[in-house]
């Protein structure tokens, strides 16, 4: 009887063990920003803005963006953003740079979650529902998941949107920010790849 009841204690264990060692070996989301030093079909390799070199693995499935650079006068009510910023103690949001979905991504990741642009940086995803003008610069109010938060927009903050892009235009010397999915050992695979385009950097 002991016996059994060991047998099935390990039992028991080992089948709570598989869904926590599955959640720890899940490939974590993280961001590469810097200069493309040499790229080809199938890797990237990019100097880090830390001073490192990183190899990120390409597959069939790497999606790739260029930037195009957009006035505040090009954002308006609807218009779905993506702003890093600064968090302020009221709950509302300095804004580093705005990002302009285009329509076919609209709904993208919606929601605020921190951000490694800057220390202590968020992101937020959201719908505008209003642009006011005030001294600092211009106000957008946007709404997310019910959410009404205010986003103050420095003038000194780039303003850019989404452009069509392709492996080949993936060259070095160019800035990019990459999307990665980065496995237990350490691999990176890059899942977007943001490129600098006709002199605009991606900002976020």
């Amino acid at each position: 009887m002991f016996i059994r009841s060991k047998i099935i204690l390990g039992a028991v264990t080992l089948i709570l063990a598989v869904p926590a060692f599955a959640q720890v070996a899940r490939p974590e989301s993280v961001r590469v920003r810097g200069t493309l030093e040499k790229a080809d079909s199938t890797s990237l390799s990019v100097r880090t803005r830390e001073g490192a070199t990183t190899q990120i693995a390409l597959t069939e499935k790497t999606a790739y963006s260029g930037v195009k650079r957009l006035e505040l006068s090009d954002i308006g009510p609807n218009s779905y953003v993506g702003v890093a910023g600064r968090p302020m103690g009221d709950g509302n949001v300095e804004a580093l740079e705005v990002l302009v979905f285009p329509e076919a991504a609209r709904g993208t990741g919606e929601g605020q979650r921190p951000w490694d642009l800057l220390p202590g940086s968020n992101m937020t995803n959201a719908t505008v529902t209003a642009v006011v003008s005030s001294t600092s610069g211009h106000d957008l109010d946007v709404n997310f998941q019910g959410k009404t938060v205010k986003i103050s927009v420095p003038s000194t903050a780039p303003i850019v949107t989404l452009t069509p892009a392709a492996v080949n235009d993936a060259v070095p010397g160019l800035a990019v920010v990459v999307t990665a999915l980065q496995d237990a050992s350490g691999k990176l695979t890059a899942t977007r790849v943001v490129l600098e385009k006709n002199g605009v950097k991606p900002p976020m």
